[in-house]
């Protein structure tokens, strides 16, 4: 007998209007679905591709060459013109503008010219007998203006060239005219002709030092105003300088007005101390060049000496302390150039000058970055004489009673690759080193700009915040996902995640403001709590393992870490309690003055421990919430075969469950990485900031990232500074997508090795 059932299977139908309707929307919701994700994603590449060529387009002026073109005007050239005035050219300079010139000729007549046109704007000639000329000429330096004439009387006589400008109906006009800033009347030097000459001082004490090659003079001034007319007046000390036996032919006097400096022409330099305890005396004859010395300049700042020779090369040399603490003038570098040079001047504002040879190529150098910036002919022979303008933006080349006006481009020299990661040997400094110093309080400073200690501050910051959250997040989270019971679980992930939205400026001020003074003052109860937390965790655990199993079945399984917590908090408190019996017993009493007098150890209150201590804190939610998300999505089956087989949990998690998490957890360590090198208010408030290179963990650091957003906000938009800022996010910007992409590499090695699981 058969039962037909046909008649109680229901109709259903799949085309309804609903269902169609339904279909649609949902094949209308993936469509937008997935072309959202699709933008998203592409909009997130398209950013981060925005942002590399932004930071490239804000350093890339730093690496352009250094060019020089023939000055242009309302789109013309200007031609060559006839040198203003008559005579001999002994001193050329440009105002700041470089609008006017300034010559003075062998007569001591000030020419003030137009640079465009040679139009001569004013004559000024000091009022001097026709029996007293002009024997010399000697700069102060660029940046003060002041220069002194020489005088066959032996007086001196010293000016200063200055530039007033006025703006009648809107145009600017730039008046020059000459002051005497040691008064108008010269100045007695020495009782022989003025045929060297030196000069150097500030405000109210100036040295100047004159005479022949057998016969130097010193004479001191000291300046008061007259209170009556207000007149500045000079009273001079005036002694004779001891035999030099050097064949003298200039001399230089430091801004310290202690050391003289002076050029022989047999390639020797003599080294004079005019504060010795004995009196002046000779400390030192250099032979300086196998050559003839051609040039012999200060440069910007006066502590560097620049000696040029008939060979084609200039040296820099300055002083340097040796092993028994005297000055040595040292040589530091050399800058090749290739044939003789006929004259060399240096930059205003930059520890940078120009020469041209006797082949009339001009070449610019940076002593700092030790560079060859521009390399170019501007006269088809030996010329005379260049100078630069203040801003280094114009040159005028004197060549055959010709002045030719040069427009140069040469913003960023003091950058190369040397500067930026190799040791350079600044002014003042016994030996090459890493500095990063980028403004000063003088206008002659040399900015040091060597990136090395702030990758090294980034990468010390990162490694001892990731030395202390590594094993506490991955333990963590081993024990959280794969011991722990899933109650207690659902309250503590979420209580460590949460820590992860605490903003980095509250964990920096505590770090800054309450956890390094507190690590100062009980530096013996930190070291000790690290012993004493381990002891106690594991005599709990034996002394837990030995309870009778009623007592020990109480707590329901997987709840065992909730008694940790108030042994952690009594193991901390006892370490801390007997750290001062400890500090007595093996540190004198004084573990932080052990720690620096006995084993010489440098110690900051903001150090590297307290930067690990705080950002580790800050890098830990990271990493634990990924690792516990990767271990607790291993495929509970894995487990239950391992554990069916025999293999023990502790067996199970080491052979089977971390490795097939493996991938995710090496994500985790990677992301927490570039958190902590990414990082910056932690370690803005929490070290000394200081751009030091020393792995010492008591000792601070400074990151990029806290040197951009030190130095950002003060720095001038465009400059060298300014840019090497952004040159610093790139290289910040570069290690992260480096450290990413061979994290992605290794991520895919160990899931392809260990997915077949």
């Amino acid at each position: 007998m058969s039962i037909d059932n046909s008649s109680h299977i229901p109709d259903l139908d799949f085309d309804t209007p609903a269902l169609q309707r339904l279909r649609k929307i949902r094949k209308a919701k993936d469509r937008f679905a997935r072309g959202g994700i699709a933008v998203g994603g592409i909009s997130v590449i398209v950013a981060i591709l925005l942002i590399f060529f932004y930071l490239l387009y804000e350093v890339a002026p730093l690496f352009q060459s250094a060019e020089i073109n023939r000055w242009e005007q309302n789109g013309q050239q200007v031609q060559p013109y006839a040198v203003p005035g008559s005579g001999k050219t002994l001193y050329m300079t440009m105002e700041e503008q470089a609008e006017i010139g300034l010559r003075v000729n062998d007569q001591g007549v000030l020419f003030f010219f137009n640079t465009r046109t040679g139009e001569l704007l004013l004559q000024q000639k000091p009022e001097l007998t026709d029996e007293n000329k002009v024997t010399s000429l000697a700069l102060a330096s660029e940046e003060s203006r002041i220069f002194a004439l020489g005088l066959s009387n032996g007086q001196a006589l010293v000016m200063k060239h200055d530039y007033k400008a006025t703006y009648p109906d809107g145009k600017r006009v730039i008046t020059p005219f000459v002051s005497y800033p040691l008064g108008e009347e010269p100045i007695d030097v020495a009782g022989v002709p003025l045929e060297l000459l030196a000069l150097n001082g500030d405000e109210g004490e100036w040295r100047l030092i004159g005479g022949t090659e057998s016969d130097l003079s010193v004479a001191d001034l000291a300046l008061e105003e007259n209170l009556i007319t207000g007149e500045m007046e000079a009273s001079a000390d005036t002694q004779a300088l001891p035999q030099l036996n050097l064949a003298a032919n200039k001399l230089l006097l430091m801004p310290d007005r202690r050391w003289l400096l002076i050029g022989g022409a047999d390639g020797k330099i003599g080294v004079v101390d005019l504060q010795a305890e004995n009196g002046p005396q000779t400390t030192q004859v250099i032979d300086a060049t196998a050559g003839q010395i051609t040039d012999f300049e200060l440069l910007l700042g006066g502590n560097s000496l620049l000696i040029a020779d008939n060979k084609g090369n200039v040296s820099q040399w300055f002083l340097v302390r040796d092993e028994n603490s005297a000055w040595v003038l040292t040589k530091i570098r050399t800058f090749e150039n290739g044939t003789a040079i006929s004259d060399l001047t240096t930059e205003h504002r930059r520890k940078g000058f120009a020469t041209v040879d006797n082949e009339g190529t001009l070449r610019l150098f940076n002593t700092t970055a030790e560079r060859t910036a521009l390399e170019e002919r501007v006269a088809d022979s030996k010329a005379d004489m260049i100078a630069l303008s203040p801003r280094a933006n114009a040159l005028l080349v004197e060549k055959n009673n010709q002045l030719t006006l040069w427009a140069v481009h040469n913003e960023h020299p003091e950058i190369s690759w040397d500067a930026l990661w190799s040791e350079v040997w600044y002014e003042g400094y016994e030996k090459p080193d890493y500095i990063w110093q980028s403004s000063a309080a003088n206008n002659d400073f040399e900015p040091k700009y060597s990136l090395m200690p702030l990758a090294f501050g980034t990468l010390k910051a990162a490694f001892y915040a990731m030395l202390l959250a590594t094993p506490l997040a991955i333990c963590g989270a081993i024990y959280t996902a794969y011991f722990m019971a899933p109650n207690l679980r659902r309250k503590v992930k979420p209580i460590i995640e949460l820590m992860e939205a605490l903003p980095t400026v509250i964990l920096g001020f505590l770090a800054g403001l309450w956890l390094a003074p507190f690590m100062e003052l009980h530096m013996a109860g930190i070291f000790v709590v690290m012993f004493t937390i381990p002891a106690g965790i594991l005599l709990f655990a034996f002394a837990w393992a030995q309870m009778p199993n009623k007592i020990r079945f109480l707590l329901p399984e997987g709840w065992d870490a909730a008694l940790l917590v108030p042994v952690v908090i009594v193991s901390t408190l006892v370490g801390l309690w007997i750290a001062p019996g400890v500090e007595a017993l093996f540190f004198g009493g004084d573990m932080r003055h052990w720690i620096t007098k006995d084993l010489g150890i440098t110690y900051d209150q903001r150090n590297a421990l307290v930067v690990g201590i705080a950002m580790g804190f800050a890098v830990i939610p990271t990493i634990f919430s990924i690792t516990e998300d990767a271990i607790f999505a291993v495929p509970k089956s894995l487990s239950y075969g391992s554990l069916a087989l025999g293999a023990t949990p502790w067996q199970t998690l080491v052979r089977v469950v971390m490795p097939t998490a493996s991938p995710g957890i090496f994500s985790a360590v990677m992301i927490g990485m570039g958190r902590a090198v990414g990082e910056t208010m932690i370690v803005l408030m929490a070290t000394g900031n200081t751009p030091i290179m020393d792995i010492n963990i008591f000792e601070g650091m400074r990151t990029l990232a806290a040197n951009i957003a030190v130095e950002m906000p003060e720095s001038e938009v465009g400059s060298t500074h300014f840019r090497i800022l952004f040159l610093a996010a790139f290289v910040l910007f570069l290690f992260t997508f480096v450290v990413n992409t061979m994290a992605e590499m290794i991520r895919q090695h160990l899931r392809n090795k260990y997915g077949s699981l």
